[in-house]
């Protein structure tokens, strides 16, 4: 009989800190999510800041086809093709950076989302335990509250014998 209760009383601290355990991993999850959606906004971030400077580039090397076919007429204007070549080399440069750091935010984006279901399966395999626990706890109550029965018509038979 005390073997039951100290058993039944095992089985609810499990199930609370199985459902502990269960609400810790939804709090993850959620980090992760607001993790995520910050990493999809640095996404879109740098997404419009490179589509910004590839059109600058673009304009840009325009401007550096016009000054070549200008350079014939002075050296004034070669110089100024060369500033824009340079300014051309920096902003491709920062492209490449961007589209670097775009590449790196996805992957951690992906990173992140394989942690995210990672926890979200823990947190249901957690859930799927807590859930036999207590079925196996209604289960041995039942069983309880028949041997409960059994011993109390035993003891009203002996007691009319």
């Amino acid at each position: 009989m005390e073997q039951i209760k100290q058993r039944m009383q095992a089985l609810r601290v499990e199930a609370d800190e199985s459902a502990n355990r269960a609400e810790e991993f939804k709090n993850k999850v959620k980090a992760l999510e607001a993790e995520n959606t910050q990493k999809e906004q640095e996404i879109t971030s740098l997404t419009h800041k490179n589509q910004v400077l590839e059109a600058e580039v673009e304009k840009l090397e325009a401007l550096v086809k016009t000054f070549k076919e200008e350079a014939g007429a002075g050296a004034a204007a070669g110089t100024q093709a060369e500033t824009l070549q340079r300014k051309i080399q920096v902003l491709e440069e920062e492209a490449e950076e961007s589209d670097r750091t775009i590449r790196e935010l996805n992957e951690k984006l992906r990173q992140t989302d394989v942690k995210s279901g990672h926890y979200e399966r823990k947190v249901q395999a957690l859930e799927n335990e807590r859930d036999q626990w207590e079925a196996k706890f209604e289960e041995l109550n039942q069983k309880y509250q028949q041997k409960q029965k059994e011993l109390e018509d035993l003891a009203q038979e002996l007691t009319n014998i």
